[in-house]
């Protein structure tokens, strides 16, 4: 049996041990052991950019934040959907997640950060929404696990009507914001149609072979 090798870890805000893992050719980001995403399983997070990338009107010089690195999946697959003339911002809590995909991921998703269209933010995306002078046209969301499965409980003020509020704010007409969810969150439909979007769900699956959809993804549209 192949070993997992635990090739760094760090402490999230709150104490808690996050970790990069390779496993046969595969990384893996977990959460006190628990796995929160891997490099073998990326249909949820693929499709969380294709969702939220569409811009109306269409734009040469679209502008997309990115809530959450992970391993770069969604920063990937944006970059292939937009044009050369986009700019696309990254907002990472923890710095050593940013570090780990230029040191151990760069043959996988991390010399995109390299990217002349890719501006990295070390920090709370909401600090990012809530800061930003700019307005875009997408917003991904992929921080925790939902509006009500937080892992981290400050979270919660990205999906409450205060928050709903800021991110509205933060789009240009025609632009989507796109929340992922481990799991369905019937309840957050309705806030983002209280919040004035037009609001749509998504089943996601965790992988391409997966025989249910168990994850989804929440859209808003202004």
């Amino acid at each position: 049996m192949i070993p997992f090798r635990n090739l760094a870890e760090t402490r999230t805000p709150d104490g808690s041990r996050f970790s990069l893992h390779e496993h046969d050719g595969d990384y893996f980001l977990k959460l006190n052991g628990r796995q929160l995403m891997g490099s073998n399983n990326t249909v949820s997070e693929t499709m969380l950019a294709d969702l939220a990338c569409v811009f109306r009107p269409q734009s040469n010089e679209a502008r997309v934040l990115i809530g959450g690195l992970g391993l770069g999946f969604s920063l990937r697959r944006v970059l292939e959907l937009t044009g050369p003339m986009a700019f696309v911002q990254v907002a990472e809590l923890l710095p050593e997640v940013v570090a780990w995909n230029r040191e151990f991921l760069a043959s996988l998703n991390g010399s995109l950060l390299a990217d002349s269209r890719v501006d990295t933010f070390t920090g709370d995306v909401f600090d990012c929404i809530k800061r930003t002078n700019a307005r875009f046209d997408a917003i991904l969301l992929d921080v925790d696990n939902g509006p009500t499965s937080l892992v981290q409980a400050k979270n919660s003020r990205l999906y409450n009507a205060s928050g709903l509020s800021l991110i509205r704010r933060a789009l240009r007409p025609g632009g989507r914001v796109a929340f992922w969810s481990a799991v369905r969150e019937p309840a957050f439909l309705d806030q983002l149609k209280r919040a004035g979007f037009h609001a749509f769900e998504y089943e996601a699956k965790s992988h391409e072979r997966a025989k249910r959809a168990a994850h989804r993804i929440y859209v808003g549209e202004v």
